[in-house]
C-alpha cells in the first residue's frame, strides 16, 4: 500500500484546476463540492479525500487516485502517493500550474473586455499570451 503525499500548491479555483488538468492530459477530473474518498492502485479506499480527482483508471492500472484536498487558506493540496510521484512529480506539478495560470488569463480575458491575439510557447516552457482590448 503507498503512502500518499500532501504537496502544497497555490492554486485555489476548482474549476481552473480542472482545466488545467484536462490541458496536461487528464479530460476526465472529477470536481466535487464535499471531500471524496481516493482510491488506492488495488481498488481499496483510503483514508484521504479529496475535492477534485484523477481516478486510477485513467492514469495506469498500477497507479493510485490523486487528489486535490482543499486547505483552510482556499488553496488545494495535492495528495499524491509515493508510488505515482515518480511521475507527477514537481516538474509535472509545475506544467500543472502553468495550464492553471493560463486557463485562468484566458477567464480573466473573456470577462473583461480582451481578445486574445496570440499564443507563444517559448523554450523554456512558459507559455506568453498577447492579449488586446476589445473596442
Amino acid at each position: 500500500m503507498s503512502h500518499f503525499t500532501r504537496v502544497r500548491t497555490a492554486l485555489r479555483d476548482a474549476d481552473l484546476l480542472v482545466e488545467a488538468l484536462a490541458a496536461v492530459g487528464y479530460p476526465n477530473a472529477e470536481r466535487h463540492d464535499e471531500p471524496t474518498t481516493l482510491f488506492g492502485y488495488q481498488g481499496d479506499r483510503r483514508p484521504e479525500t479529496a475535492e477534485v480527482i484523477v481516478r486510477r483508471a485513467y492514469i495506469s492500472g498500477a497507479s493510485n487516485d490523486i487528489g486535490f484536498r482543499r486547505t483552510a487558506d482556499g488553496t488545494f493540496d495535492a495528495v499524491i502517493s509515493d508510488f505515482d510521484r515518480r511521475r507527477h512529480d514537481t516538474a509535472w506539478l509545475h506544467r500543472l500550474t502553468q495550464q492553471y495560470g493560463r486557463a485562468a488569463t484566458l477567464h480573466y480575458a473573456e470577462h473583461n473586455g480582451f481578445d486574445v491575439t496570440g499564443e507563444e510557447h517559448q523554450p523554456d516552457g512558459s507559455i506568453r499570451l498577447l492579449l488586446r482590448r476589445t473596442a
